[in-house]
């Protein structure tokens, strides 16, 4: 178990450096695209580097939809839930220490990539459209997960297929919430971000969560699984 959570934990501050990088560091240049395909390739290289170990879940919302759908225990979940947040804070740390580097710079209401809604907030949507969308965006990439890693998957594609499916769901969502379809890759952020970034986090802990949570039952039951 302590080989896993070390990878799970180095695989979130990969995403989370990586994604919330582009964002910060190269957002003016790369655009909503650019910053897409960043998370989109920071899965498909943990997955592929790190995945034989742990599965590279890298997500407290994954690791819940593999509860429900019956391939991992309570005990296995809190375990790698704790050590994906540490490292979303670690990767987030990391980006501070990059960023805060250069002239000027200063944390903003929603600093280090960190997701968020309403007024001010990129496209400034409404609460419930940020609910709606982290939800429905966690459950088909948790869906997308459980499906490609799965009985009947075509093997060795599943970190290319879970990698684009984020990055497709990043296209969709940037301008909702800056999309987090990911609880520990909010919670790194906002730690260092505060304010608005830290009250609005109970958004993209519930909903990822309950999404990746139904994503695993319908798993469980048959609904989205091959020998279902």
């Amino acid at each position: 178990m302590p080989k896993k959570l070390i990878a799970e934990a180095i695989g979130t501050a990969i995403l989370v450096l990586f994604g919330c990088g582009a964002a910060v560091l190269a957002g003016s240049d790369i655009g909503h695209t650019g910053i897409a395909l960043a998370f989109g390739l920071a899965i498909v290289a943990a997955a592929y580097g790190l995945g034989a170990i742990s599965g590279a879940h890298l997500n407290p919302a994954v690791s819940l939809g593999m509860v429900t759908a019956g391939r991992m225990t309570v005990g296995e979940f809190i375990n790698y839930a704790a050590a994906q947040i540490v490292g979303a804070v670690i990767g987030a740390g990391v980006l501070y220490l990059i960023a805060s580097g250069k002239t000027g710079f200063a944390l903003g209401e929603w600093g280090l990539g960190s997701n968020g809604y309403g007024p001010g907030y990129l496209g400034e949507y409404a609460l419930p459209s940020a609910l709606v969308f982290e939800f429905v965006a966690t459950f088909l990439f948790v869906t997308v997960i459980l499906g490609s890693t799965g009985p009947g998957s075509t093997a060795g594609f599943a970190g290319l297929a879970i990698g684009l499916t984020l990055a497709a769901i990043h296209l969709l969502g940037i301008n909702v919430t800056g999309v987090s379809v990911n609880p520990a890759r909010s919670i790194g952020p906002a730690i260092f971000a505060g304010g608005a970034a830290l009250s609005q986090l109970w958004v993209f802990i519930i909903a990822p969560l309950a999404g990746g949570a139904l994503a695993g039952g319908l798993y469980a039951a048959g609904f989205t699984r091959a020998n279902g």
